[in-house]
């Protein structure tokens, strides 16, 4: 499907993120050891926040990560204490930019990997119960940014995982109304630049992978003479779907059914269950 990444903390240069791990994410965008495809090459997207305009920037684009030589030049030269990074395998949509994670209405960033099964069947009815105010600013084809504006619909602004919960809610109604038996797949993640969500479910119990980082500095006291982990404040939180490296004890797993809250140094995990919205 694709891999993302997640990361709050002290500024960091996009370089910091996206190349120096032992498994960054550019280079899971075409050896990936978890996902369900080994490469993520249909494009990628970058969504950062460094003060100079009230909406996050956003850099996209259809080429496959590893091999954009604008991207390593744009990483490193950005710095952000807030980043949103996503390497794409289509899941049938085309490879376009509009399809390209993640995906912003006003201060918000949204960014998904999983799938919507036979959203092609689903998506007139899904796309209907979307705020008319909201329906013009569906720029692409994919299941992701349709899930997205229904959580938008359903008051992402206000509360973000009651609108996620309500949005997949959504999908597993209208999905098994038309007969498919598991409709929702998927890990999500959602920002407004302060605080960010993660959720972790699929409507069959079998999600894609999702990851935590440890307590920074607890790391540090086990792990004195790992340089990158004194570079890091101890409110540094990194959300992956996939570990960035192997230093043991660095990364949780993420449970199943599982919403998890960051809050600059505070986190917490939620269970995470969906809800059918009212008719």
């Amino acid at each position: 499907m694709c891999r993302w990444l997640a990361y709050s903390g002290a500024p960091v240069t996009l370089n910091d993120l996206l190349y120096k791990p032992a498994n960054s994410l550019v280079l899971q965008s075409l050896h990936s050891r978890m996902g369900a495809e080994p490469t993520n090459g249909d494009g990628f997207g970058i969504g950062w926040y460094d003060g100079h305009a009230p909406e996050p920037g956003i850099f996209r684009s259809t080429e496959p990560a590893w091999s954009d030589p604008n991207l390593r030049e744009l990483a490193r030269h950005v710095r952000s204490g807030t980043v949103f990074a996503h390497v794409r395998a289509t899941s049938g949509t085309a490879i376009q930019l509009t399809n390209c994670h993640p995906f912003r209405q006003g201060d918000w960033l949204f960014m998904h990997n999983g799938a919507v099964d036979r959203f092609p069947l689903l998506k007139r009815d899904l796309q209907l119960a979307v705020d008319p105010a909201l329906f013009p600013t569906i720029e692409g084809t994919t299941d992701s940014e349709t899930l997205f504006h229904l959580a938008l619909t359903f008051g992402l602004t206000d509360d973000p995982p009651a609108a996620m919960a309500t949005a997949v809610g959504l999908v597993e109604a209208t999905g098994r109304r038309h007969g498919v038996d598991f409709p929702f797949q998927g890990t999500l993640a959602v920002t407004d630049g302060h605080r960010m969500w993660a959720v972790r479910y699929s409507s069959e119990g079998r999600s894609r992978t999702l990851f935590r980082n440890a307590d920074v500095s607890v790391l540090r006291q086990h792990y004195p003479d790992h340089a990158a982990l004194q570079g890091l404040s101890d409110d540094t939180r990194v959300i992956v779907s996939e570990p960035l490296g192997e230093l043991r004890g660095a990364w949780l797993e993420v449970p199943e059914g599982t919403c998890l809250v960051v809050d600059g140094a505070d986190e917490e995990l939620h269970p995470f269950v969906p809800t059918a919205p009212a008719a």
